[in-house]
């Protein structure tokens, strides 16, 4: 795989390109987030990306929910609490936080934790985790605009994050845990695979597909994704490409 920090900052890049390109009455149009702007979207973005650097690397504590709180209901909550600024502002304050993740992150040794949601992380899983949110929401921000936003080969980190936390999606679902291997084809027509090709459940298709499924932008019947096994269907029901 491709370094992820190199490929975290490109995300970053490929987004700050789209959100450049925009009006004012597009920062205002709803997202596809329910219930959020396109300002919304990035405010949440740059929330949280102040909380990699600010808390996760700096502090050492992690960015969970208070006592009762869901995580999206903590988002909901943070973006409630600062929504009203101007674009402009906006922008360069995300553009300041992300900027700053991924050399941050690259500068841990190797067997560092980070804490972070649920779990402490190491740094190069959460780079991975944040590239799948940049992605999916780029999609919230850029599909109801009709703004390009092509899939990269990133996608691959993506694909790789729903597939490695398959065990914890199972888990949350109160289902046992089951081999499955993804055989999946890259936007640039590659093949990639996760997990053991002996493994009793498969699931193949198009990668951009699945990760959108991971990322609850498709549901897996309004896919071409094919499921073969006793759990492969369980494994597209459940599978998440983020830890909530």
């Amino acid at each position: 795989m491709a370094d992820i920090f190199d490929d975290l900052a490109a995300e970053y890049r490929q987004l700050d390109a789209a959100l450049e390109s925009l009006t004012p009455e597009q920062w205002a149009h709803p997202s596809a987030a329910a219930g959020w702007t396109v300002s919304d979207v990035v405010l949440h973005l740059a929330q949280t990306e102040e909380a990699v650097t600010g808390q996760s690397i700096t502090a050492g504590t992690a960015f969970l929910p208070s006592t009762g709180t869901t995580v999206d209901g903590l988002a909901d909550e943070m973006v409630a609490a600062e929504r009203g600024m101007p674009p402009a502002d906006l922008l360069a304050r995300w553009r300041k936080a992300a900027f700053a993740t991924p050399d941050a992150l690259r500068a841990h040794p190797p067997g560092t934790r980070l804490s972070w949601v649920r779990t402490p992380l190491s740094p190069r899983t959460l780079a991975t985790t944040r590239i799948a949110e940049h992605w999916a929401h780029a999609l919230d921000i850029t599909l109801p605009l009709g703004v390009a936003y092509p899939d990269t080969a990133r996608l691959r980190h993506v694909a790789w994050l729903a597939h490695r936390t398959l065990q914890y999606a199972f888990a949350v679902e109160g289902l046992p845990d089951a081999p499955v291997c993804c055989e999946l084809t890259a936007p640039d027509g590659a093949r990639w695979t996760f997990g053991d090709p002996d493994a009793p459940n498969r699931i193949t298709g198009l990668a951009s597909e699945f990760c959108r499924v991971g990322a609850r932008r498709l549901a897996p019947e309004q896919t071409g994704l094919t499921a073969e096994g006793p759990r492969a269907a369980d494994a597209l029901r459940v599978v998440r490409n983020y830890a909530a």
